[in-house]
């Protein structure tokens, strides 16, 4: 009878727990964000508000630039690149741990086989017979806590909200290190562009130089005019040599990021033409895209499993309920071991109460509330720095596309005037100081006009960053 009684006893706990499906603690609910309605630069684009949607597949959208190297780096990047498998084993670290959370929802049992010989003093005045006495145990022991407060549910939302948080994590990272590979990636072309436009500048110079050093020997030209050759001809080497080392430090962050060593990368880059076209983005853009943000899902993930750790700080101020046991054999003899009477067994609830923490759990729960206040503000953050960065990136492609059209012109009307200049000076109606202003003002108008083309295509790159992954077939791309 005393054993069903506690039969009873337990399957009442049980039962209670299974009831108990309520949690101290505030419910997660989103914050609200204060969004405008369109972006300020009418035509450029537009989006609307939503939520995240990270888990969303980004795809391959560097393909849509149409370039068979820039999809080689990408891959080899996914591949290789040791930050992003850092990044990964962080996301199996936290799902881990969730794994480990969850385990808090069914009993602990463990077995604890032990043996021991003991001697008693026949003069202690105890009641144990003289000489050693062998007993040997084989329990096992059961543990469960009732989670009558939601504690270990509160536990495992938080911890599940954290896995998730990592995972938006590692998508912002495979994101950022893909866009760094394409914008490093369309820089290195540039230079290449910039580089031969120097190379054939310099060729100019030397020519320039053997010229006016003939004209100089027959009379024709004065020690100046040959200084501001001999001038001229080392600061384009100058310049020749600044671009060589921007291109060096270039390749060998593309190395980096491609998890190569790197005086082992290797790759042919093209000169990237300066008339390059970007894809073209729709005006219209897609809501989701914006919400496809994954640092923006990664803040409100981290935003919810801090609100459930203040219910985890509030659980402390209740009773915490658990339900022990032991049961097993005791014997003397090993070989009446597992005989029916050499059985134990115990079963009982236990509760713990907290009545004085010195302020401790207090401290915690306001611990937690201004964490969760510091999670808000950092979400609302993300957001609008989204919104920033994709009004930037717009307005950016807008005004680099102008901006190239009258630098074109730029260029056109130097290399005339360059032109025109060397025609005048050989035929004697113009100081060489003429050709040289020209000659200055061609090669800076050219180099611009390269950077501009790389510029242009980076921007591009950090338009899709923006939006979180890409987009829909392109009106044009790259040639």
């Amino acid at each position: 009878m005393k054993m069903l009684s506690r039969i009873r006893l337990v399957l009442v706990l049980l039962t209670l727990a299974a009831l108990a499906q309520a949690s101290v603690g505030p419910d997660y609910v989103r914050p609200t964000n204060a969004v405008p309605a369109t972006f300020s630069d009418v035509g450029l684009g537009s989006w609307q508000v939503g939520h995240p949607a990270d888990a969303v597949p980004k795809g391959n959208w560097w393909t849509v630039f149409q370039d068979s190297a820039l999809d080689a780096l990408e891959l080899r990047a996914t591949t290789n690149n040791q930050d992003l498998k850092a990044a990964l084993a962080r996301l199996e670290q936290a799902r881990a741990s969730t794994r480990a959370a969850r385990a808090e929802y069914f009993p602990a049992l463990s077995l604890d086989p032990s043996y021991s010989r003991t001697r008693y003093s026949p003069n202690g005045g105890l009641i144990y017979p003289n000489g050693a006495i062998h007993d040997i145990k084989v329990p096992f022991d059961l543990s469960y806590e009732i989670d009558f407060w939601g504690r270990v549910r509160r536990s495992v939302e938080s911890s599940v909200r954290d896995a998730e948080a990592r995972a938006a994590a590692f998508e912002a990272f495979r994101l950022t290190l893909n866009a760094e590979v394409a914008q490093e990636y369309f820089s290195w072309r540039a230079t290449e562009t910039e580089l031969s436009t120097l190379k054939q500048t310099l060729s100019f110079r030397q020519e320039a130089r053997t010229l006016v050093q003939a004209r100089f020997e027959a009379g024709a030209a004065n020690d100046l005019e040959l200084a501001r050759a001999e001038t001229e001809l080392a600061l384009v080497a100058t310049e020749l040599a600044s671009v060589e080392r921007r291109r060096a430090e270039l390749k060998n962050s593309l190395a980096v990021l491609v998890g190569t060593a790197a005086p082992d990368f290797r790759l042919e880059v093209t000169e990237l033409p300066v008339d390059a076209v970007p894809p073209v983005i729709p005006a219209g853009l897609p809501g989701e895209l914006l919400e496809r943000r994954p640092d923006v899902a990664e803040a409100e993930r981290d935003l919810a499993a801090r609100n459930a750790r203040i219910g985890v700080a509030k659980a402390a101020f209740f009773p915490t309920v658990r339900l022990t046991g032991m049961f097993g054999w005791e014997s003397a003899d090993v070989g009446l071991l597992l005989d029916w009477h050499s059985r134990i067994w115990s079963l009982g609830p236990s509760i713990t109460l907290p009545i004085f923490q010195g302020g401790r759990n207090r401290a915690a729960l306001r611990r937690a509330e201004a964490t969760y206040d510091e999670g808000v503000a950092v979400y609302r953050g993300r957001v609008l720095t989204a919104f920033r960065e994709v009004q930037d990136s717009l307005a950016g492609l807008h005004w680099l596309g102008e901006q190239s059209k009258a630098q074109q012109d730029v260029v056109t009307a130097a290399r005339r005037t360059a032109s025109l200049s060397r025609t005048r000076y050989e035929s004697g109606f113009a100081s060489y100081l003429e050709v040289v202003e020209s000659e200055r003002t061609r090669l800076a108008s050219e180099r611009q006009l390269a950077q501009l083309a790389g510029q242009r295509l980076v921007v591009t790159v950090q338009l899709v960053k923006a939006l979180g992954g890409g987009w829909g077939s392109p009106t044009d791309t790259v040639r």
